[in-house]
């Protein structure tokens, strides 16, 4: 399998440039170790993933673009999708696995997606149903060229922006976000900068595949157990490939520490931060990721999305 190289995270970087925001570094939370933010939370849609899904939008022909675009995701890839069709004038549908965070449903129907319910196992299946029997243009949430390269583009602006930068800390679900940034450092800074990727405990098959070199899957019984929404999916064989080859070392933690994390973003640095966008952050302030004293600007956390449910926020923030 060919993997995605730098030329095609740069050509995305120029591609999706105006349609997303190219988010700061800000301090990480006070009184804790070291490191700075890259918040992706700060996007249009609340999360990263509308690199990806603009990278693949603006790649589509013609024919593509009448018929429209297809995904299957949880929340914040269908979003990103909906937002980045409907600004290129693009039907989109987006099957959402039962269960789904409300708010990430009700924000995909804000931006004109059509929204098709399925139980979490055969939301992929049913997505490729509507590929094959409406013609519609499926747009994976991360085993697809076209998104890992997008999702790459945080790794160029944050080696660009953090030239000191030795370590950049990411969430790691289906692989989309940790596979762009580990092509685009091992690139630009071969040997230099260290991606290293975060997972829960509860769902922690990226880091069984890359110990035992197979591609491992959990159930949904078994991943549906973490508060983390986002990241309860395992790899694909593409995302695995990248990893195996690119990722320097996933680590995972428990869900206090998840939760303590949203609750340090939102006091110690003013962040809206989902558990699956606080996950970077809680393996630095759990000290599962060393740091360098002094130096903030050598390690980068990815905030890689502020999608959840009001009340969920309310209580992880107070403590409860």
């Amino acid at each position: 399998m060919e993997l995605v190289t730098v030329d095609d995270v740069r050509s995305a970087a120029a591609r999706i440039e105006g349609t997303v925001v190219r988010t700061p570094l800000t301090a990480g939370p006070a009184g804790g170790p070291p490191f700075l933010l890259k918040p992706e939370s700060l996007q249009p849609t609340g999360a990263f993933k509308l690199r990806g899904a603009a990278n693949a939008v603006a790649l589509l022909d013609a024919r593509q673009r009448r018929r429209g675009v297809v995904t299957h995701s949880s929340g914040n890839h269908g979003q990103a999708l909906a937002y980045a069709a409907r600004a290129q004038g693009v039907p989109c549908t987006v099957v959402v696995p039962e269960g789904a965070a409300k708010v990430k449903v009700d924000r995909m129907r804000a931006w004109d997606a059509r929204v098709v319910m399925a139980a979490p196992a055969e939301r992929e299946t049913v997505a490729r149903g509507l590929e094959r029997d409406e013609g519609l243009e499926l747009v994976p949430p991360f085993d697809d060229d076209r998104v890992i390269a997008g999702q790459g583009t945080v790794g160029l602006e944050i080696l660009e922006q953090s030239p000191e930068v030795t370590t950049i800390v990411l969430p790691v679900g289906g692989g989309g976000l940790a596979s762009g940034v580990a092509t685009a450092a091992s690139a630009v800074h071969p040997g230099s900068v260290r991606v290293v990727g975060v997972e829960p405990e509860l769902a922690a098959e990226a880091a069984e595949s890359l110990r035992t070199g197979h591609l491992a899957a959990w159930p949904p019984e078994q991943t549906y157990r973490t508060m983390a929404d986002g990241v309860r999916v395992c790899l694909s064989p593409r995302t695995f490939a990248h990893l195996s080859a690119r990722l320097d070392e996933i680590v995972t933690v428990t869900e206090d520490e998840i939760a303590r994390a949203v609750a340090a973003l939102a006091h110690g640095a003013r962040l809206v931060a989902e558990p699956s966008g606080a996950l970077a952050a809680a393996a630095l302030l759990a000290g599962r990721v060393p740091t360098v004293p002094g130096r903030a600007e050598a390690t980068v956390a990815v905030v890689s999305g502020g999608n959840l449910d009001p009340e969920l926020f309310a209580r992880l923030v107070a403590g409860r």
